[in-house]
């Protein structure tokens, strides 16, 4: 075994931070990630640097905000000319892998510092560039040609997955996971795994029979104040137009979207127990560094929104557990705020390795009070239509170039985040304090003067919605499977795969 600890990170997709029983959830059923709070820290305000995958992935493996990396949407480029926490792990010694959902841009077949990959992404061009499609096609499953729920205008329909558990999405990565820790993982040098899982992303499609786990009428409703409009940025309109939410509310379909969404996290949750036992039947547990968390949450209804794209802490708060005895307090619940940028500082701690110019802090210092930091921050669609945000443990404030609009909630007093108090006399001390502190880690930031100047933020053209509700719904044909769609005799014509949003306008793609 070697000297240095291993490190496992188990990463999930759109997992909002209230999906954890032991972390006051008391209706969904996580029994492996409530062992994990138990042995382990877990950061209660752990928020996401921006809310949507690419730029999120980006941010947590190279330790940077997107405003130092340059990556703000799914369409925008990752670096090139920086170490990533792969290419710093391998660099110390260790063996690395990643099994799963990488979503690197502009190549996702860029290792970026992983010596091996098992790739499963969701929109693939070609059935040779991912090996969870040819396992599919090997085990007489390619009939399922959207194997992680049929996209598009299903986007949000709850859906029972079209494979059994044993070929699920989710099933893949895990038995992947510990085939590669019984092989791999039982080597002399030291590993570091990054085990990726692509639900609870939508479209909510989970195995049979789980999809039977909860029961629409038990479900909570979602979130809701008495003026929800008064909460929404130009992103919440978008969103809610191109994946078919804006056409009404079914208070009965939201549940049931709720009860899938539950059973995918439930089934992500069946997959960590198989890891954790397996590191434990090979000796590795108490030696390994495990790091759980997910890029970014979802409405799931809340304020009647789906999706993320936003700072609220519905779509931008997640999961974030640490387990290392000896450096990570058994039980131990950590209220500091903290980001995914933070997870590439803990695992190089580990390494005994360094990176320059990271943005993130090793985790364990702050679990101990040992850091200084009392705030993080958001960086979302660069200088184009810019949201931003900064998170202290009594407040959040948010700014939206192309709204003109300051958010701003009470942590302490409202941590549902009800009521925006940016335009309230009462706490107009505060605003501008948060306002203040967000303005100044912006100005030192070379080369985004586009943001702020001296005298304040700058305002960006407002982006508006076309009037006629069909304009930008979302399209997500499986690229590679475009010829599987054809029935002869029936179909003439088919959508292009590669326009996500079905319309010129929108550039959330």
């Amino acid at each position: 075994m070697s000297s240095k600890p291993n490190v496992l990170l188990i990463i999930t997709d759109q997992q909002r931070f209230d999906t954890i029983s032991a972390a006051g959830n008391p209706q969904i059923k996580t029994p492996n990630l409530d062992r994990l709070t138990r042995e382990g820290t877990r950061f209660s305000s752990a928020y996401t640097p921006a809310p949507v995958c690419v730029p999120a992935r980006c941010a947590m493996h190279y330790g940077q905000y997107p405003l130092t990396n340059g990556c703000f949407e799914n369409n925008y480029d990752m670096p090139t000319d920086r170490p990533s926490v792969a290419d710093a792990m391998t660099r110390a010694g260790y063996r690395t892998h990643a099994i799963g959902k990488r979503h690197f841009t502009p190549n996702p077949q860029d290792p970026r510092g992983f010596q091996t990959l098992e790739k499963q992404e969701e929109i693939v061009d070609d059935l040779s560039q991912d090996d969870y499609l040819q396992y599919l096609e090997a085990n007489d499953c390619g009939y399922a040609i959207e194997p992680h729920g049929v996209r598009g205008e299903a986007y949000y329909v709850p859906q029972l997955s079209p494979l059994p558990p044993k070929h699920h999405p989710t099933q893949w990565v895990g038995d992947r996971t510990v085939d590669w820790l019984n092989d791999a993982g039982k080597g002399d040098e030291p590993f570091f795994l990054y085990s990726s899982i692509i639900h609870p992303h939508p479209p909510f499609s989970p195995p049979t029979p789980w999809h039977k786990l909860y029961r629409a009428p038990d479900m909570p409703l979602p979130k809701m104040t008495q003026n929800p409009e008064s909460l929404y940025l130009h992103t919440n309109y978008r969103q809610n137009r191109y994946k078919g939410r804006d056409a009404g509310t079914d208070l009965r379909l939201q549940q049931l979207i709720k009860s899938y969404y539950w059973a995918s996290i439930s089934f992500i949750d069946h997959q960590v127990g198989r890891m954790l036992d397996t590191l434990e039947a090979n000796g590795q547990l108490e030696n390994t560094l495990i790091i759980f968390g997910s890029d970014h949450g979802e409405f799931l209804g809340d304020y009647g929104c789906y999706g993320k794209r936003s700072f609220l802490d519905s779509a931008a708060r997640v999961p974030l557990i640490c387990r290392l005895p000896g450096r990570f307090e058994a039980g131990a619940v950590c209220e500091t705020p903290v980001s995914l940028i933070d997870i590439m500082p803990t695992a190089l701690s580990v390494a005994e390795t360094s990176v320059d110019n990271l943005d993130g802090q090793d985790l364990a210092q702050v679990a101990t009070e040992s850091s200084e930091r009392e705030i993080v921050f958001g960086h979302y669609q660069g200088a184009e239509a810019g949201i931003y945000m900064a998170v202290s443990k009594e407040w959040k404030y948010i700014w939206s170039a192309a709204d003109n609009k300051e958010l701003l909630f009470d942590r302490i007093a409202d941590p549902l985040e009800l009521r925006n108090r940016a335009y309230n006399v009462a706490s107009a001390s505060a605003a501008r304090k948060m306002r203040d502190l967000l303005q100044a880690d912006i100005r030192t930031r070379p080369g985004h003067e586009a943001i702020v100047d001296d005298s304040g933020w700058i305002v960006k053209a407002p982006i508006n919605l076309p009037n006629d509700p069909d304009a930008g719904l979302i399209v997500q044909d499986p690229p590679c499977f475009l010829d599987r769609l054809s029935i002869p005799g029936y179909t003439e014509h088919s959508i292009a795969a590669e326009d996500e949003t079905g319309a010129d306008f929108d550039p959330l793609k």
